[in-house]
């Protein structure tokens, strides 16, 4: 257990350990200050924007008369970080809520986007290659890492990606400010929980399947689940370069995953997993949603973390996505809320963690 158990989310670095309620923003950008930087990165500096250039509107008749957009987002940096946002905003009176995923290099079929719509919610996408290639950058930087040189993986720039997607959301008069979500699938999910974690103007995040370095846990490995050797041998440019320097011993990390989900709270965060998508760890999935369920309720929030298990292997799933839509009407239309905490599947199973929330 001592070498596997997460650490303690409520203990300042310092020895001491929060009290009350009100000393939970000190330790919040504690715990950021250390896993940020050591584990992807500092994210880019933000930047503004020229006013986007919208470059197509059409009705999307084979989707309820919804409307699709594509706007260019050019970021006045040197050289310039230019981006495509494709927007699909449903039938009827605004503002709605919004989704914003950078998955776009991946398809999407209609039977989601129809999902989306019928729930009266905003999908916008990006490819978050365009924010920064994701080769390990052969040769000359592009996107971001052109305009804004740094020691940071491609997560901390495509998390920036999803921020400058805000930026532009937020401008447009059909979108609700107070209910923008984000998601991402796998690689994209990781980006988003980090996404999400560093900026407080999300206000629901959403990780599917993200594994390790996302939503699972470096010390607390499932059966044939992905460590963190084997993602940093296949994709080190995804991370900051010391994280290598834990290979083999993680456990003398000063964090652990628990603690990027705990950087979301209180605000309502999702995770989404496949049973039969064992590379990306579900059991210590479930071993950090545990841990970081502690911070959400310490602070009076613990309907507003939540897990759901299906089936299946590792994809980007209908279920997943109507997984969180459901999470969305609890917390943005007031429906009633399930399970909060989802069903365990490991029974028997011991927490990863033996401190508790103070109080």
């Amino acid at each position: 257990m001592a070498a596997h158990e997460l650490p303690d989310l409520f203990r300042f670095y310092d020895g001491t350990r929060v009290r009350e309620r009100v000393d939970w923003r000190r330790r919040r950008a504690e715990i950021a200050n250390a896993i940020v930087p050591l584990a992807y990165g500092e994210i880019p500096p933000a930047a503004p924007a020229d006013p986007p250039f919208e470059f197509k509107r059409l009705p999307a008749d084979h989707l309820g008369g919804a409307e699709a957009r594509k706007y260019l987002i050019s970021i006045a940096a040197s050289p310039r970080v230019v981006f495509a946002l494709r927007v699909l905003v449903p039938n009827g009176n605004g503002p709605f809520p919004a989704i914003v995923s950078g998955d776009a290099c991946w398809p999407l079929n209609d039977k989601v986007r129809r999902e989306v719509l019928g729930r009266g919610v905003i999908l916008a996408r990006f490819n978050r290659d365009y924010i920064a290639r994701d080769s390990g950058e052969p040769g000359e930087p592009r996107g971001v890492r052109a305009a804004f040189p740094g020691d940071y993986g491609a997560l901390a720039a495509w998390a920036w990606g999803y921020h400058r997607a805000v930026d532009f959301l937020l401008t447009l008069p059909e979108v609700n400010p107070a209910q923008i979500a984000i998601t991402g699938h796998s690689r994209g999910g990781k980006a988003a929980l980090l996404a999400g974690a560093t900026d407080e103007r999300i206000a629901l995040v959403h990780a599917n399947q993200s594994g390790c370095g996302g939503a699972g846990c470096f010390r607390w490995q499932g059966e044939k689940s992905e460590t963190l050797a084997d993602i940093l041998r296949q994709f080190p440019h995804w991370f900051a370069p010391g994280l290598k320097d834990f290979v083999g011993s993680e456990e003398t990390l000063p964090f652990d995953q628990h603690s990027l989900k705990a950087l979301v709270a209180p605000r309502p965060l999702l995770t989404t997993e496949a049973l039969g998508d064992w590379w990306a760890n579900p059991e210590g999935t479930w071993q950090s949603h545990r841990a970081a369920r502690e911070v959400y309720e310490f602070l009076g929030a613990e309907e507003k973390i939540a897990i759901r298990f299906r089936h299946g292997p590792h994809d980007h799933a209908l279920a997943d996505w109507m997984a969180l839509l459901d999470f969305m009407d609890v917390h943005f239309n007031g429906k009633a809320p399930g399970n909060a905490a989802g069903e365990n599947p490991f029974r028997g199973l011991p927490p990863a963690h033996r401190w508790t929330a103070p109080g």
